[in-house]
């Protein structure tokens, strides 16, 4: 059951840049309608490459957020984070400098500055190691997004940087759970980042076989549960909420989206790549997630699974869920990958996807599993296939696994609380 004595935590700000939109009223309506941001790779040339093609966030100008000199210290990925924060701080309308030591950040990535790297190590075989920048490090250090977004928010609260691969902004949130509870904080800035097309993440990943090559059609490319997915599209992305604990934005009238009720995390010991074939490990996370948010697998009205569109993750998830919930439940339990629509935006998707699940919970609209055309015997769960669903429920679920055996959960509840509470 639920601590009663642990301060309840709400969401208050949402910020977003995804392949399918600048905002998150862009991002929520492209995904809707069953947009997908899939498309040839223009940030290099890719020619030759098995996968040319990715989710890029088209016509993104850092320079509405951040000051242009400034910016050329800065990674991508650094430039996305500090738009969705800054788009979730005007959001809550919060005075972040005035409560500075009560506020803090935890904004996760799974590689950080890839592309600055990569640039580098070309200058030093080019021109020498005497024209590096010397920017070159804090352009590629995987906390320095996060370090960015407390510089110029201002925050002076804890600060931390998750880099536990496609888990790692579901564990920010579950960082800035923490947080408030505790008492350390009473605002947090959490959520994650990825500007991962560059030639090494997409040769890499290439090479490991786990993206999609349907190069003739990348806006089918990205088909969480059916049976001719392929591989995941890597993609580009940040998003950032603000975590807020429930008295303090009653008391300055916030608008509150949601409670983030609950967090579970688990580990497999099982591979460096590949996820537990069991399941046993990640429901392990689900339902210390619901025990955390005093909720029953009953309780649960929808699931964004973490469905990356690969052959044995999607399976393997399916399983997951059922052991978590339970068969029967299960099989009633609307489920739906958004990576269809925004591609897998890597360590930014917890992040993304627990957006789009407050939103859910917000408007009772279920967003879809896109592409999802034949769906796949061993993936038999209501994926919400292709068109959204007018469903209002109550607490919804949002599921991220990561390389190396990292799972974890996030549960949120719909505000204003239901006789749940």
């Amino acid at each position: 059951m639920q601590n009663a004595a642990l301060r309840r935590v709400v969401v208050t700000g949402l910020g977003m840049v995804s392949p399918i939109g600048n905002t998150v009223d862009e991002s929520w309506a492209a995904l809707l309608a069953g947009r997908a941001g899939a498309g040839p790779i223009t940030q290099f040339d890719a020619t030759g490459y098995g996968t040319r093609f990715a989710g890029e966030a088209k016509g993104f100008d850092v320079g509405d957020y951040v000051d242009r000199k400034a910016a050329r210290r800065m990674d991508r990925c650094t430039h996305l984070a500090l738009a969705a924060a800054r788009q979730a701080e005007r959001d809550s309308g919060l005075d972040v400098r005035a409560i500075a030591e009560r506020a803090g950040a935890a904004i996760a990535t799974a590689i950080g500055g890839v592309k600055s790297f990569e640039e580098t190590v070309i200058q030093i075989g080019e021109r020498g190691p005497g024209r590096v920048s010397p920017f070159s490090i804090v352009q590629t250090l995987p906390n320095l997004a996060a370090g960015w977004v407390s510089i110029e928010l201002g925050t002076r609260g804890p600060l931390v940087s998750e880099c536990t691969a496609c888990a790692a902004s579901n564990m920010a949130l579950g960082d800035g759970l923490d947080a408030i509870r505790l008492g350390r904080a009473d605002v947090m800035f959490c959520g994650g980042t990825e500007a991962p097309v560059t030639p090494v993440a997409v040769a890499g990943f290439g090479a490991m076989r786990a993206l999609s090559v349907r190069n003739d059609d990348p806006a089918q490319a990205s088909r969480p549960f059916d049976r001719d997915r392929d591989g995941f599209v890597i993609a580009e992305g940040a998003a950032v909420l603000v975590l807020e604990e429930l008295e303090h934005a009653v008391a300055r009238g916030a608008r509150i989206y949601a409670e983030l009720a609950g967090y579970g995390i688990s580990s497999d010991a099982n591979h460096v790549s590949d996820p537990d074939p069991s399941g046993h490990n990640p429901a392990r996370a689900l339902r210390m997630a619901f025990s955390d948010a005093g909720i029953e697998p009953e309780d649960v009205g929808y699931v964004n699974a973490h469905g990356t569109s690969t052959p044995a993750g999607d399976r393997g998830e399916t399983r997951v869920l059922k052991l978590a919930l339970g068969e029967e439940k299960a099989a009633r339990t609307p489920v739906s990958s958004t990576k269809g629509a925004t591609g897998h935006t890597l360590g930014a998707a917890g992040a993304v996807e627990a957006v789009f699940t407050i939103l859910a919970l917000r408007d009772g609209v279920l967003p879809p599993t896109i592409n999802l055309e034949h769906p796949d015997p061993a993936c038999d769960l209501d994926y919400i296939p292709n068109v959204p669903r007018e469903l209002q429920v109550e607490v919804g679920v949002s599921n991220s696994f990561g390389f190396g055996g990292h799972n974890t959960a996030v549960v949120f509840r719909r505000w204003p609380v239901s006789a749940l509470s």
